[in-house]
């Protein structure tokens, strides 16, 4: 049991904590004053207002660097990757059974929208084999070469609504990436090989796979808005004897100065992907 003299001591620290917090005598809160508590606020008030002014004005002077059209730096990516539509490395379905399939033709038709008559109707029509250049035009706003979905013949979708899935000769679309500036010297074309004994027999849309040079250069997405890359389709002829097992496709660009064997990016100039079709 606490005794008389204890209680005073009690009191006197409970009063003691109580005041750390709040002092009623001095109006202190926290150790501080009000007019203290002022003063810091002001301080850092000041001094973030001061940061966010900083910050603000590095942005402003940064943003006058760079030019809305073209890309300050641009020489990461020197070389464009190959691409394929349906946008799938592993293509498998039974070409008797549509809801296996229904999926690779809908990304295509989906993915071509873009190419149809009436939206390349807006663009122009190039020379062949020659680049369109238009670094000497004053207009910011670039033009587009066509490219109708109808250059992919058996491929478009036009004629055949099912892009060969349903007699199990699929087609495939290729596309390289695009790079502001890039102008391939030579002849691009793609070409491509499966890894088998007996060889497959192939059909290429455009004829024999080239990609024309009046599609280079590319300017960039807002001064290029109607651009489309050109398509190169590969409608793979396959037979009773290749049904049922899993075929590894590689597809290059081949034919100019891309690059399409570096060890260390698979993806440049070339792509791989695997095609089963099972009757």
């Amino acid at each position: 049991m606490a005794t008389t003299e204890d209680k005073p001591a009690t009191k006197e620290n409970t009063s003691s904590w109580k005041d750390s917090i709040y002092n009623p005598r001095t109006g202190e809160l926290l150790g501080r004053t009000a007019s203290s508590w002022g003063l810091i606020l002001l301080f850092y008030l000041v001094f973030y207002a001061f940061l966010a002014g900083m910050f603000a004005l590095t942005m402003w002077v940064m943003l006058l660097t760079l030019d809305d059209y073209v890309p300050k730096y641009r020489d990461r990516v020197p070389n464009p990757g190959l691409v394929i539509r349906p946008n799938s490395l592993d293509i498998a379905f039974n070409k008797s059974e549509p809801q296996q399939y229904s999926q690779y033709v809908q990304h295509l038709e989906s993915f071509l929208q873009k190419y149809n008559e009436t939206e390349q109707e807006k663009n122009e029509e190039c020379i062949q084999g020659e680049h369109f250049l238009q670094d000497d035009t004053e207009e910011m706003t670039k033009k587009a070469c066509r490219f109708k979905r109808s250059f992919l013949s058996l491929c478009s979708g036009l004629s055949d609504t099912n892009f060969g899935y349903s007699e199990g000769k699929p087609c495939v679309l290729l596309k390289m990436n695009r790079i502001i500036g890039l102008k391939p010297r030579g002849k691009p074309y793609i070409s491509c090989a499966i890894k088998k004994d007996t060889p497959v027999q192939m059909h290429y849309f455009p004829r024999e796979g080239l990609i024309d040079q009046m599609y280079f250069p590319y300017y960039g997405k807002k001064a290029h808005e109607s651009y489309v890359q050109p398509l190169v389709a590969v409608k793979l002829l396959l037979n009773k004897e290749d049904y049922n097992k899993e075929l590894t496709v590689e597809c290059k660009v081949e034919g100019s100065d891309l690059n399409n064997n570096d060890d260390r990016d698979k993806f440049l100039g070339r792509v791989i992907f695997r095609i089963k079709v099972v009757e």
